[in-house]
């Protein structure tokens, strides 16, 4: 195992990172996101954050500037990251979404190339051919073994829900060790955290589904501070209980009276602001990994805001609804 780099090795990174923070989409200039007449007027905002000119506004030109951000952010950070492994763990679950576009297209016998995202740890042509030839040598013991199994039961069972289980499982397996590996307790807390707001996810909709407890079993996920079996044993009024002094406490309350039916917004809203006050206790540490890790899912985030704002005012959407789906900035 490599050795972890130490505080002292992100001296430099640190203060870069915190000076490329004050670019970041803040709440205020997601304010005056929503408050914009148009997207294209929306979209004038984003010049602050190092964007550059998105003309003629469309949800594929979107998308192809989020995506050449990403390219452009990675490569820039790994050429000053101390240690590759902290980005790597930001890249895995690139490298999932790739392997289930391609598993479904096959399936369906159609070319997925345009949902593919070159962002992850495997080359994106070496994956799609290695795919195509059925030999994914090139990738992880757990990557590939479920992607077999996925490919698989997909083509035996026809249901794709069944195969992203099977996958989503082998990402958070990957992800928990990939933080272990760097040595990061932080980056390890955030890896839990996730994994807790994916479990809390799954106990949810699969509740509000009246799915029994083998369906849960199939996708909730070992490592998070919640184990599994209290999931499994625990009860819909039992739900807020289990997360009490966690990050996702809040999250759990609003879950538990999700289980009786009504819109999931605030809940999914709640279980990525849970995940982001874990990633923002790292802004008060002067250097260290901290600061590139808060970066990475701060930047994660911003992406995601500009989608939901500049494609939902595109659709014509009102600000209310924008506003619900948005969650709490890095910033």
């Amino acid at each position: 195992m490599a050795k972890k780099a130490s505080e002292y090795d992100y001296l430099h990174i640190s203060a870069r990172v915190r000076a490329m923070e004050n670019r970041l989409l803040t709440r205020e200039r997601m304010e005056r996101m929503l408050d914009a007449r148009s997207a294209d007027e929306a979209a004038k905002v984003l010049a602050e954050c190092g964007y550059g000119d998105l003309p003629s506004l469309t949800p594929t030109v979107i998308e192809r500037a989020l995506s050449q951000a990403r390219q452009g952010l990675l490569a820039e950070l790994r050429k000053v990251a101390p240690d590759q492994r902290l980005l790597d763990v930001f890249c895995i679950k690139y490298d999932y979404h790739n392997i289930k576009v391609l598993i479904k297209a096959a399936a369906r016998g159609v070319d997925g190339a345009q949902l593919l995202l070159d962002a992850g740890r495997y080359d994106l042509a070496q994956l799609r051919e290695d795919f195509e030839k059925g030999e994914l040598s090139h990738t992880s013991p757990t990557f590939r073994a479920a992607a077999e199994q996925a490919r698989e039961v997909l083509s035996q069972t026809g249901d794709p829900q069944k195969a992203d289980f099977i996958l989503d499982r082998a990402y958070y397996e990957e992800l928990l060790q990939a933080a272990k590996d760097t040595g990061s307790s932080f980056l390890l807390e955030y890896a839990r955290v996730s994994i807790d707001a994916a479990n809390l996810r799954a106990v949810v909709r699969v509740h509000r589904m009246g799915a029994g407890a083998s369906v849960l079993r199939e996708v909730l996920v070992p490592g998070g501070s919640v184990s599994t079996d209290r999931l499994l044993s625990a009860g819909g009024g039992e739900l807020s209980s289990l997360f009490l002094r966690t990050p996702l406490e809040e999250a759990a309350a609003i879950g538990a009276s999700a289980l009786e039916g009504g819109s999931l917004t605030p809940f999914e809203r709640a279980c990525d602001n849970g995940v982001m006050s874990v990633v923002r206790t790292g802004r008060t540490v002067p250097f260290g990994e901290q600061a590139l890790v808060g970066y990475l899912y701060a930047k994660e985030a911003e992406f995601t805001a500009i989608r939901v704002i500049l494609t939902g005012k595109l659709a014509g959407l009102d600000r209310s609804i924008l506003e619900e789906r948005l969650r709490d900035s890095y910033a």
